[in-house]
């Protein structure tokens, strides 16, 4: 069989699997090019020719595992975020490209020359961490997470990366054990709720960590909590950064404007135009600072 026809039966097989039209003519493509250690341009650029000695039997159980529903990133180990290439695993969140908003608001509330304190919760593979420090160099981050194989993962990130200096990683409940006063809390928690279970993606549902993805009834019972611990260790005037889902926008507002020294300052949508990240400060006046754990 030709390669181009091996891949052309892949595609049918994870089509016929559920997987959309595009997507699974994406990925049978990229799954080729991940066996044969070839770039895109040159899989457009060989020849149709045979395929080469061992691609059939590793090519087949990979493509055997996305037809099964597995995510991509957890077959080829990668997924890219903020332009860097982060190790993934089935311990640890996919990340998507919502969360460079999350990434793109810490960094305009650091600013470029500061000693900023930051914690990031809910830290799963460090991506949101990574991406802080490499481009604020004299950031420091303390990095939550409450399982340790997410943070093995998150640490190996750092590692690669070369901010593993900066990064503080520690198995902590949102900020347990996370003393104040910070500049900057960010947070992509946990916010699906668990009525949804049954109507998403097998590839979320049945791969990803649920421990990472379901909150409560409503999805806000990771938030319910984050925000009043937040307060309390941020310094008068810090930043508070968290991701939301589809639809809990109102309920959000609702949270932060009846949390006393808290400020809403607004919603922000990402580039589908849905609200994503919640934005609010702390009073300057605000009393429920602690540096107590």
């Amino acid at each position: 069989m030709t390669l181009h026809a091996r891949i052309a039966a892949a595609r049918q097989r994870l089509r016929g699997a559920g997987i959309p039209d595009d997507e699974a003519d994406l990925d049978a493509r990229l799954l080729a090019e991940y066996v044969l250690g070839w770039t895109t341009e040159q899989f457009f650029s060989a020849p149709d020719g045979p395929e080469p000695a061992g691609f059939a039997d590793r090519f087949s159980v990979l493509v055997d595992r996305r037809a099964a529903r597995e995510p991509f990133a957890y077959i080829v180990g990668r997924q890219e975020f903020w332009g860097l290439s982060f190790e993934v695993t089935p311990a640890v969140l996919i990340p998507r490209p919502e969360t460079e908003l999350l990434v793109e608001l810490a960094l305009a509330a650091c600013g470029k020359n500061a000693d900023t304190v930051i914690a990031d919760v809910c830290t799963g593979c460090g991506c949101v961490a990574v991406a802080i420090a490499r481009d604020r160099r004299r950031a420091r981050v303390v990095a939550t997470d409450v399982s340790d194989a997410a943070l093995a993962v998150a640490r190996r990130n750092a590692e690669a990366h070369g901010v593993q200096a900066q990064i503080d990683f520690r198995r902590a409940d949102l900020l347990d054990d996370v003393a104040g006063p910070l500049d900057l809390v960010v947070a992509n928690p946990p916010y699906v709720a668990e009525r949804d279970r049954e109507t998403i993606q097998p590839e979320v549902a049945d791969h990803e960590p649920s421990l990472a993805l379901f909150a409560g009834e409503d999805g806000l019972d990771v938030i319910r909590r984050l925000i009043p611990e937040s307060v309390r260790r941020l310094k008068p005037g810090g930043t508070l950064l968290f991701e939301f889902g589809y639809g809990q926008d109102a309920e959000v507002a609702e949270l932060i404007e009846n949390t006393p020294g808290l400020t809403m300052i607004e919603l922000r949508r990402d580039f589908q135009g849905i609200p994503r990240v919640a934005v609010a400060q702390a009073s300057t006046y605000n009393l429920q600072l602690t540096t107590e754990n």
